[in-house]
């Protein structure tokens, strides 16, 4: 198996994505090199001579993704559009496919980054990396679990009919995943104050690998950063968050360096919190549950509907932890407007977007927050729909 096949298949099934074996790369060089095989391999083989990308991914996804996938899939026309962030930023809508055939598959790569094929899987490309076909499965993933849940919540107040099938592939999700949520037990164990910038980079790059490990954060979305010496080190635009050696960029305050015109985009909402509070730490994640109850609303009749990521007027809270409006980027609807504003406490959910959390000198603060958060926003999605 080729190396770059073997990392992102065994990142695919260390995630709980794909079973062992499933994840089928191809990946273009001299020739197509396979990271398996299967009885139809001409198929996306003939996709990706045809498409000239630099690879494919083609797998079925494991439980209870492959349940929410096949429910969402059937009740789709013709594609999916799911209402969180990573959709509207990244992914715009998902193409359900009738059949796996080239014609239909290269049809549907030419607009999108990657497909569902009910009863097959997902098919994704990488134009140019194997990383880029990863992400787009991973967060094809995230959006369909994030928009059954979402689902779920109107279907059990009966704003929403879901096919009966649905009170069972929920209850096995929620099961799972409230499990995974009661194992996290690691935790960072980078102390502050930091006395060098080498503690800073290791800091970072273990807090990031930590938001990851535990679920907080799918493919490479979210940002970790921290300000020492008048400096912002902060994660790299696109940097995965479990491998940060060599990502992370230092943004002096007095804008001496360009740095920041690599560094994440939420660069400006970092920046923002650090001159609005005491904080020296930020973490970014996505938490699933999270981004669920912050796109759970029942004011149907609102004016703003369908656009309460950038509209909502709202006071709105999940206990203690606010909910605001805002894009990614520094415009005049961007969250760096809404977020750092409101970080009172111990963090602030961006709607449909992810979860923000701060730390007061290091990240063991600010990556408890992140997990205690998600588990609270878990137990209450449970409440509301009685499980």
């Amino acid at each position: 198996m080729d190396r770059p096949g073997l990392k992102y298949s065994s990142k695919l099934v260390e995630s709980g994505l794909c079973e062992d074996g499933a994840p089928l790369f191809g990946i273009m060089e001299d020739g197509i090199t396979w990271s398996g095989s299967i009885q139809e391999q001409h198929i996306p083989e003939e996709a990706l001579n045809t498409l000239n990308f630099g690879s494919i991914l083609f797998a079925q996804t494991a439980e209870p993704f492959r349940s929410i996938i096949e429910l969402l899939a059937e009740e789709a026309q013709s594609s999916i559009a799911p209402d969180d962030s990573e959709t509207r930023t990244f992914l715009h809508e998902i193409p359900v496919i009738n059949s796996f055939t080239p014609g239909e598959i290269i049809t549907a790569l030419k607009r999108r980054k990657g497909a569902i094929i009910p009863g097959r899987g997902i098919i994704a490309a990488g134009p140019v990396t194997p990383e880029q076909a990863f992400v787009t499965f991973s967060s094809i993933c995230f959006s369909c679990y994030i928009k059954f849940f979402s689902d779920y919540y109107y279907h059990t107040r009966g704003v929403k009919k879901l096919p009966d099938r649905a009170e069972k592939i929920a209850s096995h999700a929620l099961s799972e995943y409230g499990s995974a949520l009661q194992k996290i037990n690691a935790f960072p164990s980078a102390k502050g104050p930091f006395s060098s910038d080498k503690e800073v980079y290791a800091a970072i790059t273990e807090a990031g690998r930590l938001t990851v490990s535990s679920g907080m954060v799918d493919s490479f979305f979210g940002n970790v950063s921290a300000l020492f010496n008048d400096c912002i080190y902060i994660t790299q635009t696109g940097a995965s968050l479990d491998e940060l050696e060599g990502c992370i960029d230092c943004c002096p305050l007095d804008n001496s360096s360009t740095c920041a015109i690599t560094s994440s985009s939420e660069y400006s909402a970092h920046r923002a919190l650090y001159n609005l509070t005491n904080r020296r730490t930020v973490l970014h994640g996505h938490p699933r549950f999270s981004v669920i109850m912050s796109l759970l609303c029942d004011r149907h009749e609102c004016s703003n509907r369908g656009r309460c990521h950038t509209a909502c007027k709202e006071d709105r809270l999940i206990n203690d932890i606010p909910i605001v409006p805002g894009e990614i980027g520094t415009g005049p609807r961007g969250l760096v407007q809404t977020m750092p504003a409101a970080m009172k406490g111990r963090g602030v959910i961006v709607h449909g977007h992810g979860l923000f959390t701060a730390g007061a000198c290091d990240f063991t603060d600010a990556f408890t927050s992140l997990v205690d958060i998600e588990r609270m926003c878990f137990e209450e999605y449970c409440k509301l729909v009685q499980f």
